[in-house]
């Protein structure tokens, strides 16, 4: 994952993404209010560090917690779970696919993005984007629910500043 650039976020940009990011996922992203937000951009997303600690991703213009940034705040909404069987795959950037999907958020809309976490200890094991709603994810016996966008282990796990 190649670096392009690292800026600090203005004051007015990081309220406006702590507003945004209030509204999907509650009052713990609160918490940030008073942090220091810098961006680093790569060549496939941002990467938002809150007080040197990677915590949230843009993808075309949508802000979301990273999986590092999942683990810590463990949101409430647009959650998918995944049955035992399929982590080992998950955590090797697997796409997740309906079989393996034992419960989804109803609030789920396609291209929303999603955190994927396991049914025993429903700790976040990747991020990615829903090729389907909610329902359809539990309901469909077949088929691609969610493309993979990054997971525990990758590229983006291991970033730092």
């Amino acid at each position: 994952m190649k670096i392009k650039s690292r800026v600090s976020l203005r004051k007015n940009d990081k309220n406006k993404m702590v507003e945004a990011l209030r509204d999907i996922y509650g009052e713990e992203v609160s918490a940030f209010s008073d942090s220091k937000f810098e961006v680093i951009t790569t060549d496939e997303c941002k990467v938002i560090f809150a007080d040197g600690k990677q915590m949230f991703v843009e993808y075309d213009g949508k802000i979301f917690p990273t999986v590092r940034g999942a683990l810590e705040l463990l949101p409430p909404r647009r959650v998918v779970v995944v049955d035992m069987g399929a982590i080992k795959f998950v955590v090797n950037g697997a796409d997740i696919m309906s079989p393996g999907i034992t419960s989804a958020d109803s609030s789920i809309q396609k291209d929303d993005l999603v955190v994927i976490v396991d049914e025993k200890h429903k700790k976040p094991l990747a991020i990615g984007r829903a090729l389907m709603s909610g329902n359809e994810m539990t309901e469909a016996s077949s088929g691609k629910a969610v493309k993979s966008l990054s997971y525990v282990g990758d590229m983006m796990w291991g970033l730092e500043i």
